[in-house]
C-alpha cells in the first residue's frame, strides 16, 4: 500500500498541521486538511463520515484541546476531544486499514525524576489536560491490529498561530515587565522540525510511542530571554518560581517541574538528534516576519 496515497490531517488549521502540510507538499503529497468545522473528532458519526469520504491510507491527528488551563474548567470537553476522539479515529483506522499518527505531550508525566523521560516510563499526569492526552494514548493502544504511531513532544512553537514565543514578543514589544517561571525544565520544540521528524519516522516504518523534541533543555524564563534576544527586543524579564506564579494565578493547571523527554530512540532510528532548540529561533523569526 502506498502510505501517502490518501493523507488526511485533522485539526487542519493548527500550527503543526500547517507545517505538516508544507513538508508533505515538498514530497508532492496533497493532504486533505480537515478543520474542526468539517469534522469534530469527538463526534463518532462525524469521524465515520470522514473515513467514508477520504478512505485515508494515513491520518495525522493534530486535532486537540490544547488550552491547558481552560482544560481545568472543561475536563469533560478535554476528555472528549483529546481522549474519545483519538479512540474513534483508531477504531475507524483499523476498519479502513489506515496508519494513524497521533500527537501527545510531555504533560502526561509528573515531572518527579532527574533524567529525561523515556517512552516506556510510567505516566502520571498532574493536570486535566495531561490526563485527557493520556486517555487518548490509551484509547489508541487498546485497538488491536491497528497500525499506529504516537509522538510525544513538548513546548511546541512555530510561525503559524499562538504559542509561548508569540506571547513573549507581543508583551515585551508593548513594554510590559515579564515575570516568567524559572523552575520548570523542558525542551522547546519547533513545529517545522517536528513535522520533518514525523516523516522520518514514517519513512522507517516506526510504530508505537516515540519522544520527539529539539535537543537541549531550558526553563521558561531562559526561553523567554532567548526569544527577546533573537528579536532584538529590550525588555525587563524577571525570573519567578512556580509558587509565585501560582499565587498570582491560582486557577492555573499544575505543570510538571521537569518534563524533558528522551529522544534517543528517535535519534538512533534516524541516525541523528534534532538540532538544539536555540538554533531554531532564527528560523522562527524568519517565519514570523514573513507572515507579518
Amino acid at each position: 500500500m502506498d502510505l501517502y496515497r490518501s493523507v488526511v490531517v485533522t485539526g487542519g488549521g493548527g500550527m503543526l498541521a500547517q507545517e505538516l502540510d508544507q513538508v508533505l507538499r515538498l514530497r508532492g503529497v496533497r493532504a486533505a486538511m480537515v478543520r474542526r468545522a468539517e469534522c469534530d473528532i469527538s463526534d463518532r458519526s462525524q469521524v465515520s463520515t470522514l473515513f467514508k469520504t477520504y478512505s485515508p491510507t494515513l491520518l495525522l491527528n493534530c486535532a486537540a484541546h490544547t488550552a491547558v488551563d481552560r482544560c481545568e474548567d472543561e475536563p469533560e470537553l478535554a476528555n472528549a476531544i483529546n481522549g474519545d476522539g483519538p479512540g474513534y479515529l483508531a477504531e475507524h483506522g483499523k476498519e479502513y486499514g489506515s496508519k494513524l499518527v497521533h500527537f501527545s505531550t510531555d504533560f502526561v508525566f509528573p515531572g518527579q525524576i532527574d533524567r529525561p523521560y523515556r517512552p516506556e516510563d510510567t505516566p502520571g499526569p498532574l493536570s486535566a489536560y495531561g490526563k485527557s492526552k493520556l486517555l487518548g494514548e490509551e484509547r489508541i493502544k487498546s485497538v488491536a491490529r491497528l497500525s499506529w504511531l504516537t509522538i510525544r513532544t513538548a513546548w511546541l512553537f512555530g510561525g503559524h498561530g499562538n504559542c509561548f514565543p508569540k506571547v513573549i514578543i507581543d508583551r515585551a514589544s508593548s513594554g510590559h515587565v515579564l515575570k516568567v517561571v524559572n523552575d520548570q525544565l523542558g525542551s522547546p520544540t519547533y513545529a517545522a522540525d517536528l513535522a520533518n521528524g514525523v516523516l522520518e519516522l514514517l519513512d522507517r516504518g516506526a510504530e508505537g510511542i516515540w519522544h520527539v523534541t529539539n535537543s537541549g533543555a531550558t526553563t521558561w524564563f531562559e526561553f523567554a530571554r532567548s526569544i527577546a534576544q533573537e528579536f532584538n527586543i529590550s525588555a525587563e524579564i524577571l525570573p519567578i518560581s512556580t509558587a509565585q506564579w501560582t499565587a498570582m494565578r491560582p486557577k492555573q493547571a499544575v505543570r510538571p517541574a521537569y518534563s524533558v523527554l528522551d529522544p534517543e530512540p528517535y535519534a538512533k532510528l534516524v541516525g541523528r538528534r534534532m538540532r538544539d532548540w536555540r538554533d531554531t529561533l532564527a528560523d522562527y523569526r524568519t517565519a514570523v516576519q514573513k507572515g507579518s
